[in-house]
C-alpha cells in the first residue's frame, strides 16, 4: 500500500529593509541562532526556528509595510517574564492580543500571549505553551 507522502514546514521568508538591524533582532531578542545559508551575498540571514524549520530574511524591501495582527509568526519561550524584561530593556513595546499596552494575553487553556513588532513591522507573537 502507497503511503500518503507527508509535508511539514522548511522555512519561512520575511523581506526586509535592513538586514543587520533585522538579524540583530532575531538574534537578541527572539534569540534565535544563525545557520549556514547558500548564496554568501550578504543579503541573507538564516535562522534556526525548530527541528527542521528555518526563517529567512532577504534584504532588498523598499520600505515598511503596515502588517495585520492576524498575520504573524509565533516562537514560544519556557521563562515568560524573563522575555518581558528582556523587551522592556530594550525599549520594545509589546501587547495583548487585544491591543492592551504592556498586556499579556491569557488563553482560555492557561497559555500566556504577547504580541509587538520585528523592526519591519511584521507582528510576533511569543507564548509560554513550551509543552
Amino acid at each position: 500500500m502507497k503511503t500518503k507522502p507527508k509535508t511539514v514546514i522548511n522555512h519561512v521568508a520575511q523581506y526586509v529593509v535592513d538586514l543587520q538591524v533585522s538579524t540583530e533582532f532575531y538574534q537578541k531578542v527572539i534569540g534565535l541562532d544563525t545557520i549556514p545559508e547558500p548564496f554568501h551575498d550578504g543579503r541573507h540571514t538564516w535562522f534556526s526556528i525548530g527541528d527542521f524549520a528555518h526563517l529567512h530574511i532577504i534584504s532588498g524591501a523598499k520600505n515598511k509595510i503596515e502588517h495585520d495582527k492576524n498575520s504573524h509568526l509565533c516562537f514560544s519561550t519556557s521563562d515568560m517574564a524573563s522575555f518581558i524584561t528582556n523587551l522592556k530593556s530594550r525599549n520594545i513595546s509589546f501587547e495583548s492580543w487585544a491591543g492592551e499596552k504592556g498586556g499579556v494575553t491569557k488563553r482560555t487553556d492557561g497559555i500566556q500571549q504577547i504580541y509587538f513588532k520585528d523592526p519591519d513591522g511584521y507582528w510576533i507573537e511569543v507564548n509560554d505553551d513550551h509543552r
